[in-house]
């Protein structure tokens, strides 16, 4: 996967968790990394940090996904700063665990606001800027594939992210491909906030390997995915889930 070196790959939500585990990983290839944030500030200029004193290239660009103004100015502040943009990465995303009729109205424009809308801006962006040949990465969820109580609204946003992946995949063209990446259970903030060690021992039983997957886990598909090695799949959704779903 050396052809990921002089890439300029643009990763929403990347200050912390996964992103921030990809855009390090990318940046150590010889990559060139936009990290996206709308919020975590501090995290974002640490990461920023920690690459950068490898000798790394990267830059950090404030963007709330769910505003479609924001989203067009993080791709033209990417291509002002490297000339284009060869990797979309949709990582940015919220999640609240509720049972369905103990969600509002607000919890669930919040859900899709981020998660759908997000996403819908960021490859109409894509449509006319990435670069020919591209690549779109989103990041989806296994609990489409699964029925697990509380998880109803998420699991609905990243039902409709997977059915846009695999449309958009048909409609783009100029030699981009699109696919999404479904992870399991991983050893994030996001996923184990509010989850006693019980039901995390729960959880990992319930894949093939007894255990949650790791940021890097995730990590090492996407940069295949990203690399040019990967061109003859797309409008797919990859799960990654250790043989959960």
């Amino acid at each position: 996967m050396n052809n990921l070196k002089e890439k300029v790959i643009l990763i929403t939500g990347a200050s912390k968790g996964i992103g921030a585990h990809m855009a390090k990983a990318f940046a150590a290839r010889g990559a060139k990394v936009v990290i996206n944030y709308a919020n975590s500030h501090t995290k974002a200029e640490e990461l920023l940090y920690d690459i950068r004193q490898k000798g790394e290239t990267a830059i950090i660009v404030k963007a709330d996904v769910s505003k479609e103004d924001e989203v067009n100015r993080l791709f033209k502040t990417t291509i002002k700063e490297f000339g284009r943009i060869d990797v979309l990465i949709n990582n940015a995303g919220m999640m609240k665990t509720k049972l369905l009729k103990e969600n509002t109205e607000a919890d669930f424009n919040e859900h899709f606001n981020i998660n759908v809308k997000g996403i819908f801006f960021t490859m109409k962006e894509a449509a006319t800027k990435l670069a020919d040949n591209g690549i779109i990465i989103n990041i989806s969820s296994t609990v489409t594939r699964v029925m697990f109580p509380g998880y109803s609204i998420y699991s609905a946003t990243k039902a409709a992210v997977d059915q846009m992946t695999r449309v958009f995949a048909k409609e783009i063209g100029r030699g981009i491909s699109v696919n999404a990446i479904a992870p399991g259970p991983t050893n994030t903030e996001l996923f184990l906030n509010g989850k006693s060690e019980e039901l995390l021992t729960h959880i990992a039983s319930l894949n093939a390997f007894g255990r949650v997957a790791d940021p890097e886990d995730i990590t090492k598909i996407v940069l295949f995915m990203a690399s040019d090695d990967s061109k003859w799949i797309s409008g797919q959704i990859i799960a990654a889930n250790g043989a959960m779903a």
